[in-house]
């Protein structure tokens, strides 16, 4: 009897409609979606390739790159976690497959690399002068010698010993 009830389940479901309807579903807030990257902050550190179990992440620091494998990534938040300047974030959605693997990458800017470079240039000068600021309160305590000069000092000329004729 569960026979002939099982065969008409299967008719009735080969010839019907479905039941449901496909619908575009919102994703709420925290949903792990695909990662996304705000590639005017990004400063290309490293961290977040280091930190990706999956090795989806690469970072070009020469070609100013950041790529990853959309569907190497298992969205585990790794990346976005570890990164100082807070340039990655989930998206709420998913990456959608394909029949082919890709790999998207992203390019920093030029307004992106020149702020960095300007940063970079003033972190140096702020170093010298507080490097230039101890020695010289090491010198004013009189705890240290002096700083060596800029330039080597020459060593005297020694002459050659004059030899004996005799």
């Amino acid at each position: 009897m569960a026979i002939v009830s099982f065969n008409k389940t299967v008719l009735h479901n080969l010839f019907s409609k479905p039941k449901t309807r496909k619908v575009e579903k919102e994703y709420p807030e925290g949903t792990r979606g695909h990662v996304e990257n705000d590639m005017d902050l990004c400063i290309l550190c490293g961290l977040c390739s280091i930190k990706c179990p999956t090795h989806a992440i690469t970072v070009d620091k020469a070609e100013k790159t950041w790529s990853i494998r959309p569907m190497s990534c298992i969205q585990c938040r790794c990346c976005v976690d570890n990164c100082p300047k807070k340039s990655l974030s989930m998206g709420l959605r998913f990456q959608e497959p394909g029949s082919e693997k890709v790999t998207k990458t992203f390019k920093q800017s030029e307004k992106a690399i020149a702020a960095q470079e300007a940063l970079m240039k003033a972190a140096k000068e702020r170093a010298a002068a507080a490097a230039a600021a101890k020695a010289a309160q090491a010198q004013a305590q009189g705890n240290a010698p002096a700083p060596a000069p800029a330039a080597p000092a020459q060593a005297p000329k020694q002459e050659a010993p004059a030899e004996n004729k005799g």
